[in-house]
């Protein structure tokens, strides 16, 4: 391209620009325009905006057309659906799948129950008259956890009234009665509550109205409950829980105290308690729970601090089927207090209470807990009426501790010949120094043993207390000194760290000073007691007892070393006194001097002795 070309270009491009500067809008007017475009964008956005109102006007009208003319239609699909689902999940039940929940209170001067028509369970079961350690309200049952339930089958369908809802038919302050309604009038199911006007008991009845299909004794009876934490110390109130439960035709027994377990109910079952510290729920039926698939169990709840274990019964009934079968029992919502236990007449259900096997047993029955509520009447506290307790038996004990101390005197005041006798045989000839020790007290007219029968007679009472304080709810929460409840541990001081070997965390005065008496009183009673040689361990073991009571006893309750500690007491007090004003020991000895110069036959049982005694000595010659 020539440079006259390329001008020309320039010139045209010039021209144009320059006509388009020329030619362009002022300010004002690209302003005016620009007003002028706005206004006819808005306007068409108005217009566009009206439009697209109109036409969701007329699509909403066709729709709602629509819906109106397809709801009844659908309504009567999607119910045909859902009753078809309720009949096939819930039978002739299907009725009572839903409904409104109402909780009905029933109450007399014991208890309060809570029911709920949601399943036809009481929700809460409350004592009245008494509180939790912390001062909460004492409930047997946890309101937010367990069943309560009755399985039934109809035809293959397997109902739960868990998964009913019930209507109130009838009720009472202390009673109601609520049926889960059928499609047919005429059948339905109907559970009773009934508190007894003036007992711990609440009677319950199920009834099959109408319903031959349903077979009562395929009817199990579920109830599982967590027991709450209601005394101070958990771990002691674990320990004494349990499931007890009697044959009609046996004595009672019990699952374990320390572990899980199910049992498979093998007779027919008079009744089944789930067993607290203090407080017991149990159902009872006097004609018995059928064997067959009834069981029961328990389980231990580890890391938790709110509840004490679980209890779990499954039991069945032995009604024939019938047009209206009912399936009654009773429910047993109360303390376990021996003479309440006692009264009620259910065989053998007072042994919820274990007051000892055999011997110890009939100890508390006949002797302390008739002497520990006749002291109860006088409203005294439980610290005098334990005092005035151990000094009632200590009276009735004292001919025998009168036996055992005037056995001991006896003893010493042959000292002078045993000391000869040991000096006259040396150790390592035990035989003849124990012939010739037995000689002595066959011509003195002393047995060595008569000093063991009267402490042995004293056991049954001592190991009796030993089972009645834990188990007696008359201490529970009754405060004395620096006890703030005699039915559990006393505590002067709590340690920052745990001590092994069952000593705790606590320290316990009452276990410090009944461990202190009896150090003192086997002081006493061996300084008593004529020295025996070759026997050192029994110095020992009168130091290491009290030791080892001192471990043990520490958690136990209060009431229990408040007992030994009284115990051991009166035992010193009566010793002293014996000693000084009725047993003159220079008498005795006079006495057995006496004896030693007149001459005595020999028992069989010295022959006898002296007869392997010299078969020994022929063997070692050999």
């Amino acid at each position: 391209m020539d440079r006259n070309s390329i001008i020309g270009l320039v010139l045209i491009a010039a021209i144009l620009i320059g006509y388009q500067l020329w030619t362009a809008p002022s300010l004002e007017e690209r302003q005016r325009m620009a007003r002028e475009q706005d206004s006819l964008a808005e306007l068409a956005i108005q217009e566009k905006e009206k439009a697209t109102e109109k036409v969701l006007a007329q699509q909403q009208a066709r729709t709602a057309d629509s819906i109106a003319q397809l709801v009844p239609d659908t309504g009567r699909t999607a119910d045909s659906l859902r009753v078809a689902k309720l009949s096939e999940r819930f039978g002739l039940f299907a009725p009572a799948s839903s409904g409104p929940t109402e909780v009905i209170t029933l109450e007399n001067k014991h208890l309060q129950v809570a029911i709920n028509t949601a399943g036809a369970k009481p929700d809460v079961i409350r004592l009245k008259e008494y509180k939790t350690y912390h001062g909460q309200p004492l409930l047997l049952n946890d309101p937010d956890s367990g069943n309560f339930e009755y399985n039934f089958f109809l035809g293959n369908l397997k109902l739960s009234t868990r998964d009913l809802h019930f209507t109130v038919e009838k009720r009472e302050p202390t009673s109601v009665r609520l049926k889960a309604p059928t499609t047919d009038p005429t059948k339905y199911l109907a559970l009773t509550y009934q508190l007894d006007s003036a007992s711990w008991f609440m009677n319950v009845t199920a009834e099959l109205v109408g319903l031959p299909e349903v077979d009562p004794r395929n009817v199990m009876f579920h109830w599982e409950v967590l027991g709450r934490n209601n005394e101070k110390h958990l771990p002691t109130e674990q320990g004494k829980c349990a499931v007890y439960y009697k044959y009609m035709t046996d004595d009672r027994s019990y699952l374990s105290e320390r572990s899980d377990e199910t049992k498979k109910l093998e007779a027919r079952t008079n009744w089944v308690a789930f067993k607290q510290d203090f407080f017991t729920v149990a159902m009872v039926k006097p004609d018995g729970f059928a064997s067959n698939g009834s069981e029961i169990s328990i389980a231990l709840l580890p890391g938790d601090t709110a509840h004490t274990k679980r209890y779990s019964a499954k039991l069945f009934f032995e009604q024939a089927p019938s047009a209206h079968a009912t399936l009654p029992m009773q429910l047993y919502l109360g303390p376990n207090q021996y003479n309440t236990l006692r009264q009620t007449k259910i065989p053998e259900f007072d042994r919820i209470i274990d007051l000892g096997w055999g011997i110890f047993g009939w100890m508390n029955r006949f002797l302390v807990i008739p002497i520990f509520n006749f002291l109860g009447q006088f409203n005294l506290s439980y610290g005098i009426i334990i005092l005035v307790l151990t000094v009632a038996i200590k009276l009735l004990l004292m001919p025998i501790a009168y036996r055992n101390q005037k056995s001991s005197a006896r003893m010493r005041a042959l000292k002078p010949e045993t000391e000869a006798i040991n000096k006259k045989f040396p150790a390592d000839e035990p035989l003849k120094r124990q012939q010739a020790m037995m000689d002595l007290y066959r011509k003195a007219g002393v047995s060595p043993a008569a000093g063991c029968v009267p402490m042995l007679l004293q056991l049954p009472i001592l190991w009796a207390m030993f089972r009645f304080f834990p188990s007696s709810i008359e201490l529970r929460q009754q405060p004395f000194l620096w006890a703030d409840d005699l039915s559990s541990y006393d505590s002067i001081a709590h340690l920052p760290f745990n001590v092994p070997l069952g000593y705790g965390d606590h320290v316990s005065l009452f276990t410090l000073l009944m461990a202190a008496s009896t150090i003192v009183y086997s002081l006493i009673t061996s300084k008593q007691m004529p020295q025996q040689q070759g026997m050192p361990s029994m110095k020992l073991m009168m130091y290491l007892f009290p030791i080892m009571m001192l471990f043990f006893m520490n958690a136990l309750p209060a009431g229990l070393s408040y007992y030994y500690l009284l115990a051991n007491i009166i035992s010193i007090l009566q010793m002293t006194v014996m000693s000084k004003w009725f047993i003159d020991e220079d008498k005795l000895r006079a006495e057995l001097l006496e004896n030693m110069r007149k001459p005595r036959k020999k028992s069989k049982w010295q022959l006898r002795m002296e007869e392997i005694q010299k078969q020994q000595q022929q063997t070692r010659r050999r």
